[in-house]
């Protein structure tokens, strides 16, 4: 669909995700980034630039006009026909100027519409491509802040702040050129002060640069803090802590207000318009000193003074336009350190793609985050079709265990096969598409629950929903609802109970019919009673697909097949119930405490 640019050699990041068409851009840096986006649009550019340099020259034509007719009227005998020709001439370049000025502000806010749109996408796509662990160490907060705030300074920059500067520019090249023709001598004063001008904002935009890095920074932690808090409100309010996340905001927002107060006082600090004055006061001395001499008329005088006049614009926007530019390169760093960090996996996307068996192998696997150790050489078989258990003790590393089949991780050392098949070399698409996993904190979407149920299976017919429903015993809870399966459910599925989402996820789970099925303390929340009516389900399901099963329910574990029994990262033995309730201390622990409770 688009074209693909190079990024100077660099290797493309690892990740989990990619689009097919996925248009690649220049991320060697924030400024490169901006351009190559820029120059996905090639038109729009250089009609802005067109249409500035246009936009001037009509203004300083008028000027021109201005000075022929004070020449005319000043001069005896004048004619009516020739002024009216002059004021028809301004009438023109006036409507050129309009016209123009709508083609400008056209390309650029289109341009900067486009920009914002492209990069928020690429930013989404990249961040939908990236690893459990790289979410893991994120906050929410700031990312938000990234993909809406840190996105709409891209649009700024361009709609104003590039084409002020653009047109700021044009309005200081077109007249600069025309005072040269009208008198050389005239380019004395003009030149002086633009180049007092360009030291003054080299210098000013050196201090502005730290000030929004900090400031775009600080808005993402206050954002993140903001957050946290709401999302996390019930144990905010349960340990009465709402004062001190309010003084935490507080905080927070006073250092952002601190950095908006640095960066006005370097703004108030700005002397090129006081500057500005002065040199037109010493330009018009300067033009009747030449004028006295004979050099020029009146009206050349006249229309000096007026080409001056139009460097008050540029000089006037130009901090403006500058601070804007500035927090769009600050935001587009941040937006680019969340693009550019690698993911630990790739797609793999020219990968193993086949219908899983439902065989899984463990040899000799090991893993840790950051270091530390928390599976050790863990070996075992899983036979299509069979159910595996999997006990031990808080922390023993049961949940990082089945991670790592579907890749949410991948070992520091050993292998994981499926099917005999390193889940390395699985196309990660065909491998996850055929794995389902329900967890005791079950995520749903503020979407209706039809459209939950069927998260994993987009096609599915309305039918086919519901026999899901039934098998984890939630249609009657959803028809005795006011809009059925209709019913919007708020965010993360606040607006059910911890069994109600449980049970939704499982008929999310037996819809996707999945190949390997992971069950991780998912029915923790669920009455005795119903849990007996899901079991049942879940053993006819189960004779079709592996099972992993991590629970402390004895119910469950005694129908497994094979039991898995973990301590501290490793497993100390493996077999059936009546095996391991034999021969394994560490089983008959657990047993005894399972019992108890």
């Amino acid at each position: 669909m688009f074209p693909h640019h190079e990024r100077d050699g660099d290797a493309l990041a690892k990740r989990e995700f990619t689009l097919a068409d996925e248009y690649t851009f220049r991320r060697t840096g924030p400024v490169r980034w901006i351009v190559s986006h820029a120059m996905r649009y090639p038109l729009f550019p250089l009609l802005m630039i067109l249409a500035a340099i246009l936009n001037n020259a009509a203004y300083s034509t008028i000027q021109i006009f201005i000075g022929q007719a004070f020449d005319l009227i000043s001069a005896p005998g004048w004619r009516t026909a020739a002024l009216l020709s002059l004021a028809l001439g301004v009438l023109g370049a006036a409507i050129g100027q309009g016209v123009t000025g709508l083609a400008r502000n056209y390309a650029s806010e289109f341009l900067a519409q486009r920009i914002e749109r492209d990069a928020r996408d690429e930013l989404y796509v990249s961040l939908l491509g990236k690893s459990q662990t790289f979410h893991g160490r994120q906050r929410i907060g700031d990312i938000m802040a990234r993909a809406t705030n840190d996105v709409r300074t891209l649009n700024l920059m361009f709609s104003p702040g590039l084409m002020l500067i653009t047109d700021s520019i044009m309005a200081v090249l077109v007249p600069v050129i025309l005072i040269g023709q009208l008198r050389f001598e005239l380019l004395l004063v003009p030149t002086i002060f633009l180049a007092v001008l360009a030291i003054t904002l080299a210098d000013y935009n050196r201090k502005l640069n730290p000030v929004s890095i900090a400031m775009r920074d600080q808005f993402g932690a206050m954002n993140a803090g903001l957050a946290e808090a709401i999302a996390g409100i019930e144990i905010v309010k349960a340990n009465v802590r709402e004062r001190y996340e309010w003084d935490k905001f507080i905080q927070n927002a006073r250092m952002f207000r601190d950095y908006f107060v640095q960066q006005g006082e370097i703004q108030a600090r700005y002397l090129p318009m006081l500057a500005f004055s002065v040199a037109w006061a010493i330009g018009f001395l300067h033009a009747l000193l030449i004028w006295r001499a004979g050099d020029i008329s009146l009206g050349q005088v006249v229309t000096f003074m007026g080409l001056l006049g139009t460097l008050r614009f540029p000089t006037f926007i130009s901090l403006f336009s500058f601070n804007l530019v500035q927090l769009g390169v600050a935001g587009a760093g941040r937006i680019l350190e969340l693009i550019n960090t690698e993911t630990e996996l790739d797609e793999n996307e020219a990968g193993v793609a086949r219908p899983i068996q439902g065989e899984i192998i463990f040899e000799n696997v090991c893993f840790g985050y950051n270091g530390k150790p928390v599976l050790k050489n863990i070996s075992f078989t899983a036979r299509p079709g069979q159910t595996v258990a999997i006990v031990g003790q808080t922390g023993s590393g049961k949940t990082t265990l089945t991670r790592l089949i579907n890749r949410i991780f991948d070992t520091n050392n050993g292998q994981v096969l499926v099917d005999g098949v390193d889940v390395r070399d699985w196309s990660l698409e065909s491998l996850r598409s055929q794995i389902s996993t329900i967890e005791q904190d079950v995520f749903l979407f503020s979407r209706s629950l039809a459209e939950n149920i069927a998260f994993g299976c987009a096609d599915a017919s309305q039918a086919a929903i519901e026999e899901a429903a039934r098998e984890a015993q939630v249609h009657e809870f959803i028809i005795s609802l006011q809009k059925g399966y209709d019913t919007e459910v708020g965010e993360r599925g606040v607006t059910l109970s911890g069994g109600q989402r449980q049970r939704i996820a499982i008929a999310r789970a037996f819809l996707t019919n999945p190949r390997i099925l992971i069950l991780d303390d998912s029915t923790s929340a669920i009455d005795s009673a119903t849990e007996d009516q899901i079991q049942l389900a879940m053993r006819r399901i189960s004779r079709q697909r592996t099972t992993l099963l991590i629970t402390h329910r004895l119910s469950q574990i005694r129908w497994a097949d094979r039991i898995l029994v973990l301590r501290q990262g490793q497993l100390v033995d493996q077999g059936t119930h009546e095996e391991l309730l034999h021969r394994c201390t560490d089983y008959q622990r657990i047993f005894a405490r399972y019992d108890s409770a």
